[in-house]
């Protein structure tokens, strides 16, 4: 009898995350909270490594570290994400941000800074779902767009 129903596992479509981080403590821990969340998570300890999955892969959201291997790296990563035809929503996770930081952030194309600590993971969780919803919303306005 089952084999005529369909396999909700294989039908059920997940959003697709890749995450950037070059600290393996920190990776693995975010990737288990958002796995457990419901998301597919795909893990990089570095932005070459993240560049090579964003040329074989689709993602819905793009994270990188702050700090992954230098202060440029996670938003160089996150600009090249966004240049894939699929634009993925992207955002840079940190745990704290320095004034020459946040600074920097004001002065660049970058989307989101999703905040993580140990007493705002509802707030993470939260902040990717926004993120995810509103890059289906920009693509679903897109598609009327060309449909009409």
């Amino acid at each position: 009898m089952t084999g005529s129903l369909p396999d909700r596992r294989k039908t059920r479509r997940v959003a697709r995350i890749l995450l950037a981080d070059a600290d393996l403590a920190s990776r693995l821990a975010l990737k288990t909270l958002l796995s457990t969340a419901g998301y597919a998570v795909d893990g990089a300890a570095s932005a070459a490594e993240a560049t090579a999955r964003l040329d074989a892969e689709e993602y819905q959201l793009v994270l990188a570290d702050l700090r992954t291997e230098s202060d440029e790296a996670g938003p160089r990563l996150l600009a090249f994400a966004r240049q894939k035809d699929y634009r993925p929503a992207t955002a840079l996770i940190s745990s704290q941000l320095s004034g020459r930081e946040e600074g920097m952030l004001a002065a660049s194309a970058v989307e989101s800074v999703v905040a993580v600590s140990d007493d705002t993971v509802s707030h993470l969780l939260a902040g990717v779902a926004e993120l995810i919803g509103s890059r289906a919303d920009r693509r679903m306005q897109l598609a009327l767009r060309r449909a009409s």
